[in-house]
């Protein structure tokens, strides 16, 4: 009787190729290394924040990006316009060669060069005598002092101006850049202290023209974080840009004072802006009162002659003149 030998279902070459298989996987979970989550949160918190800057700044550079295409299709109508004139003065030097020949033509181009540099020199006369009647032989325009270099802005972005009295804003805003023709810097921000510009945080913003125009169409759709009081934003920007030797103007828009204590704030006011020895301070701080809460009930109005009392004092003690209008809107 024939014996049936027992197969292996395993034989042992196969065992070691299954041993080697699963010591090549711990070696390599061993040998790996392995990213710490902190760091990945870290460098995406980092990210995000740069993701951020990148923003406001695309944000920026587009408002400028469109003053300038504006400005560019300006010129190109005037360059077209220009352009007319020449093809027009062309005309009429062919008209002249025709007419008077050769022989006439230098005096009738010397006489056509005359007359357009005489009209040049009524127009350029009639622009100094526009540009010098807005000057102001005083320093002061409305009883306002205007003799500052640099000029900082401080605005209640809170929702009751915001909501109510931010087209009147940018009507005073605009006027007080008028009747500073040009500055050597401007600086804005809101009651809290929190910058219009964070690239420009803690440096002035240069003044010209364009810039003005970016700054204006900004604070169009400004609505920063605001609690209705604008100490903070005093405090900010006189420990930030005072500068012994620098003229330097705040004006703060409000409609309401939320703190504690006016009395508290003048004396801050007093320690961070002292008197010199004439009597002048660091710096001059201006205000803009507007009637807001004055249009609700009595109950609430209380705000606003806090604001008002407080800007009176304050304004008067640090060289300055309180506005306040009759209207918001």
């Amino acid at each position: 009787m024939r014996i049936r030998r027992h197969t292996e279902e395993f034989s042992l070459s196969f065992l070691d190729v299954i041993c080697c298989g699963f010591g090549a996987v711990i070696l390599l979970l061993m040998i790996t290394k392995t990213v710490q989550p902190q760091i990945i949160e870290q460098s995406a918190a980092r990210y995000e924040g740069r993701v951020a800057a990148l923003r406001e700044q695309d944000f920026e550079l587009r408002g400028e990006t469109a003053t300038l295409n504006r400005e560019l299709t300006a010129k190109r109508e005037q360059l077209a316009i220009e352009q007319q004139r020449v093809a027009e003065l062309q005309g009429r030097l062919a008209d002249l060669q025709a007419k008077y020949g050769e022989a006439d033509l230098s005096s009738a181009a010397d006489a056509l060069i005359s007359g357009k540099l005489a009209v040049a020199a009524q127009e350029l006369t009639e622009e100094m005598e526009r540009l010098l009647a807005r000057q102001s032989k005083s320093n002061y325009i409305g009883g306002i002092p205007v003799d500052s270099e640099y000029i900082i802005f401080v605005i209640d972005t809170s929702g009751s101006m915001f909501s109510h009295a931010w087209e009147r804003v940018l009507e005073e805003f605009e006027a007080v850049l008028d009747i500073y023709p040009d500055v050597k810097g401007i600086q804005v921000m809101n009651d809290q202290g929190q910058y219009m510009f964070s690239r420009y945080r803690g440096k002035w913003i240069p003044d010209n023209r364009k810039r003005r125009e970016v700054i204006l169409a900004r604070l169009s759709t400004w609505n920063a974080f605001s609690n209705s009081s604008p100490v903070e934003g005093i405090e900010q920007a006189i420990r930030v840009f005072h500068e012994p030797g620098k003229k330097i103007s705040i004006y703060v828009f409000g409609d309401d004072f939320t703190g504690v204590s006016i009395e508290g704030v003048l004396d801050t006011v007093d320690r961070l802006n002292p008197e010199d020895e004439s009597g002048n301070r660091l710096v001059r701080i201006h205000a803009v009162g507007f009637p807001v809460l004055f249009s609700q009930a009595p109950h609430l109005q209380t705000g606003g002659f806090r604001f008002a009392t407080l800007m009176r004092e304050l304004t008067q003690r640090n060289g300055g003149t309180f506005v306040g209008l009759n209207d918001f809107q």
